[in-house]
């Protein structure tokens, strides 16, 4: 899954239990993080784990892959909260995956 696929998922109405379990993911978890593989692209596939798993780490490797971490799901759906308010409804998901990955690489 890439990251507008993501934003396109959660837009659609898909919630986070729903996806944590389609992703074989604990969503008990303290927080799971959002990682791209390294080097980074806007159109690079997206890996999920569990804090518990990366230790909160920046850079994580799994199976030779290296990735980066974007940011937490917790940013993530709170991003995706204030893109469906009346305000930013406009925003398209092709605009949002832009400003998330810009801000993930230039901001975080």
């Amino acid at each position: 899954m890439k990251l507008l696929e993501l934003i396109d998922f959660f837009r659609d109405g898909g919630s986070y239990e729903e996806f944590c379990h389609l992703q074989l993911l604990h969503e008990e978890s303290e927080v799971i993080e959002i990682f791209m593989e390294i080097p980074l692209c806007i159109h690079n596939k997206l890996r999920y784990f569990e804090i518990e798993k990366t230790g909160g780490s920046v850079a994580y490797t799994d199976n030779g892959v290296n990735y980066y971490n974007l940011f937490d799901f917790y940013y993530f759906l709170d991003a995706i909260e204030a893109a469906n308010n009346s305000q930013n409804r406009s925003l398209s998901n092709e605009e949002l995956a832009e400003l998330l990955y810009n801000y993930a690489i230039n901001d975080a």
